[in-house]
């Protein structure tokens, strides 16, 4: 079934309950939230069972039958699911060859060989932006977690100084540019231009990175002056090869599906003909779908052969990339299913009845309800996805830079204070060795700056273009 007939199908089975007031409706978005919160922090349950739970709460207190809280949750789960899986997939595969081969490592060998003194801090966050295109934001971490403890103590470098950049380069990366999941996910709920979204997505990481990442670590590196912990330098996936791929090859890999998705922006613009041939042939090769596959099969060639692996190690290596994004298909699927939920419920309406009344720019709304869910859910995904699916009315009457502006100021909105309820905040505790309250003067601080900053560049660029 493709995508068009699954939309065709949700709104020919999905009543939209209208009966219900504001009042009522608002009361079960808190409550289904309220619940996915407390099953998340309080019983430790997995996001895909909180999701799913939290959506039929939402329907329930909204009033719903539950026999169609059922078909707006499946149905929303399925189109999401078909809109942003494969490519879930193919970022998976393309990031674990990246590892394995060894070419994360020459990436990040080249540039420190070049960079030293005061250029080690923006040397870190280049390294970590590059290598954070394609890779989820956990893998990333374990992938420079070793590169960032070594730097810093070779080079005698205070640890902040050299993490917080390169932290900042992957959240940046995680929270507002596809192919990342919750990106992703956003575009497809507010029917965004991908091409468009990227592009603009680039223009406000590059400022965003810079302020969070460089400049804010001076601070960062002054408030909390620890050493690099030993005992956290685990080995790195290229000691074990006897040789690895060029960095040349490596970086032309990973810029690949980036350089094709923009082309097709860049025709789109320029041609602006849906029936010309130049555009037609863009509008394939820059779908994501064929730009992340043709940087996969290229991969294979300049990152597995290029480091020595047989058919039969690429193809272990596609098949272990696989297996970890279990639970983030299913998170984001849930997460598509609990914004279905909200949209057929009238909680949509709701949000484009009361943005009127209160005449709240509707980019601010949406950076103001991402962060509202990343607080009480700590998950940046959980937050776009619920987030994206609040505000998707908003988008109807928007033009085509405005509903990709809209993707990122979700996305900017969803990273806001990662705290005690964040897996992201524990992982970089234990990392670099801290405590609870110096990760929340270094990481939690920085991820706030990311989320400010961006939301501010987004509202800035809404009033030029």
């Amino acid at each position: 079934m493709t995508r068009l007939s699954v939309e065709m199908l949700a709104a020919d089975t999905v009543e939209p309950i209208t009966s219900a007031g504001h009042a009522q409706l608002g009361i079960a978005v808190l409550a289904g939230i309220a619940v996915i919160v407390l099953l998340i922090t309080q019983f430790k349950l997995h996001a895909f069972l909180a999701l799913t739970i939290g959506s039929l709460a939402l329907g329930a207190f909204a009033g719903a039958p539950l026999d169609k809280t059922i078909v707006s949750f499946t149905t929303g789960l399925g189109s999401t699911v078909a809109g942003v899986g494969v490519l879930i997939a193919l970022g998976a595969i393309l990031g674990k060859l990246l590892a394995d081969s060894g070419g994360a490592d020459q990436i990040v060998d080249t540039i420190l060989a070049k960079a030293g003194g005061r250029a080690m801090p923006w040397a870190m966050v280049l390294i970590a932006s590059v290598i954070g295109l394609p890779l989820f934001f956990e893998v990333g971490i374990v992938l420079l977690i070793p590169v960032v403890l070594m730097v810093a103590k070779r080079g005698n470098y205070s640890l902040m100084r050299i993490g917080i950049p390169a932290l900042a380069g992957l959240s940046v990366m995680h929270g507002l540019i596809p192919p990342h999941p919750g990106p992703l996910v956003a575009i497809d709920a507010v029917k965004a231009n991908l091409g468009l979204t990227l592009a603009l997505g680039v223009l406000v990481a590059i400022p965003t990175v810079i302020v969070a990442g460089p400049l804010f670590s001076r601070y960062a590196a002054r408030w909390v002056d620890v050493p690099a912990p030993d005992r956290m330098i685990p080995a790195r996936a290229s000691e074990e090869l006897e040789k690895r791929p060029g960095f040349g090859a490596t970086l032309s890999t990973m810029l690949l599906p980036v350089v094709l998705m923009l082309s097709k922006a860049l025709v789109d613009i320029v041609v602006d003909d849906p029936a010309h041939k130049v555009q037609r042939v863009f509008d394939v090769i820059g779908s994501p779908l064929i730009a992340l596959l043709a940087a996969v099969i290229l991969g294979m060639f300049t990152l597995g052969r290029a480091a020595g692996f047989t058919k039969e190690r690429l193809s272990t290596t596609v098949e272990k990339s696989l297996a970890p994004i279990a639970g983030i298909l299913l998170i984001v699927g849930a997460g598509g299913g609990f914004k279905q939920t909200l949209i057929d419920s009238g909680v949509g309406q709701m949000i484009l009845d009361i943005s009127k009344d209160w005449s709240i720019p509707a980019l601010l709304l949406a950076w103001l309800i991402a962060v509202a869910i990343r607080l009480a859910t700590g998950s940046a995904t959980v937050a776009t996805i619920s987030a994206a699916g609040l505000v998707a009315p908003l988008a109807a009457d928007m033009s085509t830079a405005h509903t990709s502006l809209l993707v990122l100021a979700i996305g900017a909105g969803s990273l806001f204070f990662s705290h005690v309820n964040d897996a992201g905040f524990w992982l970089v505790k234990e990392y670099f060795g801290l405590s609870v309250g110096q990760t929340v003067k270094t990481w939690s601080v920085m991820e706030t700056i990311i989320s400010v900053v961006a939301g501010g560049l987004v509202l800035l660029l809404s009033l030029v273009i």
